[in-house]
């Protein structure tokens, strides 16, 4: 399964295929066994030299969860790598019309680690965002607060939590940056999304076990030696 322009189309290895680029593009294609996907798609033969639009959000899906390996994302044991292969079939079975139960399996799996990640993803790039809200994330998901709340409890914690630790983080990797150290702590706070200086302070002590001042000044004697 291979993807240019944002769409992506499915050829067979035992067939002949030449690609001409016009133009720098970048360029991911996965092999999937046929066996496997023929398990899950019956109808696979249609599929192939059949564009999957960019725009189909079981494609988008699975570019986001495959994306992790091009950020060097380390699946550490056996099992984490079986996982990931496990959830990559899934989506593209998917994305290539798989229905019934293919469909539903794939939506408690594959669909809904692929739909974590791409949220979390997004709310990274959004920390400093001060109006950031669930029902905002859901909504440019095309889902529900709730099933976004659903999501983050499977793993244990809920949105607020993740969207806390995170804009904890990049204030507490600010504080720690000697050459941000003539930026002050009301100024880094509100970048990294807190609204309130005092609730910042206090979820940060509790965190971190210091204020924000403490943090900084251990990590400047720390650099300084």
């Amino acid at each position: 399964m291979t993807h240019h322009g944002g769409d992506a189309v499915l050829v067979s290895n035992s067939d002949m295929l030449s690609t001409r680029m016009v133009r720098r593009s970048h360029h991911v294609s996965l092999s999937l066994p046929r066996k496997v996907m023929l398990t899950m798609v019956p109808d696979l033969e249609d599929a192939f030299v059949r564009p999957v639009p960019n725009r189909f959000e079981p494609l988008r899906l699975l570019k986001s969860y495959v994306g992790m390996l091009e950020e060097d994302v380390s699946l550490a044991t056996p099992e984490l790598c079986h996982l990931f292969v496990s959830h990559v079939y899934e989506l593209a079975a998917v994305a290539l019309g798989a229905s019934g139960d293919v469909a539903r399996v794939a939506e408690s799996h594959g669909v809904r680690a692929a739909r974590l990640r791409a949220i979390k993803t997004d709310v990274l790039q959004a920390l400093g965002d001060h109006d950031l809200t669930v029902a905002g994330i859901a909504a440019r998901h095309h889902v529900t607060p709730r099933y976004v709340q659903m999501l983050f409890e499977s793993e244990g914690t809920t949105f607020s939590r993740f969207l806390l630790l995170q804009r904890l983080a990049v204030a507490h990797r600010t504080l720690c940056d000697p050459r941000l150290a003539e930026k002050t702590v009301t100024a880094i706070a509100f970048e990294a999304g807190f609204g309130d200086l005092s609730h910042f302070n206090r979820d940060f002590r509790r965190r971190y076990g210091g204020s924000p001042s403490d943090v900084r000044t251990a990590a400047l004697r720390s650099n300084a030696s």
